[in-house]
């Protein structure tokens, strides 16, 4: 198998009301997803992992992907944790903006972190459909890492 360029390890979440609008963007582009590393938070995975298995049958099973626990449950927090320490390149978060969520702080934190640390995130298939079409995908720029030394090293 040939060296992935570009993109390669994609965050997969969504709440709810929207789980089957991301299967429906991950069927549409499976065929680009496959051979990507993908972590998803709990529900949303294992019906992303059936989306493949349907779909590839026994081929899903050389599909990467780690499914960490439901939002709720601490994987929005899992998923933040992975940002910080490199290994997500970019995160599909469909999310809910009409319904509140009893994790909306988790959530947002997920969000801030994806913000503070440059990780291109879509909230929507449009976004997401964009993000993905970009000749950046397959050719991201290269950036430095986050430098954090003026807040981390300040004196109080």
């Amino acid at each position: 198998m040939a060296e992935i360029q570009g993109i390669r390890r994609i965050a997969l979440v969504a709440h709810d009301n929207c789980k089957a609008s991301l299967v429906q963007w991950v069927i549409r582009h499976m065929e680009l997803l496959q051979d990507r590393e993908l972590v998803c938070t709990g529900t949303t995975g294992r019906l992303v992992r059936k989306a493949f298995e349907n779909a590839l049958g026994e081929a899903a099973a050389s599909v990467k992907m780690e499914i960490l626990k439901s939002g709720p449950l601490g994987g929005d927090q899992q998923l933040g944790a992975r940002i910080t320490e490199g290994k997500i390149d970019m995160l599909i978060f469909f999310w809910d903006p009409m319904q509140a969520q009893p994790h909306d702080v988790d959530v947002k934190a997920l969000l801030r972190i994806a913000s503070l640390y440059d990780i291109p995130a879509a909230c929507n298939a449009m976004t997401a459909d964009f993000l993905i079409a970009s000749p950046l995908f397959l050719n991201p720029p290269q950036t430095s890492p986050c430098d954090f030394s003026s807040y981390t090293e300040r004196t109080l």
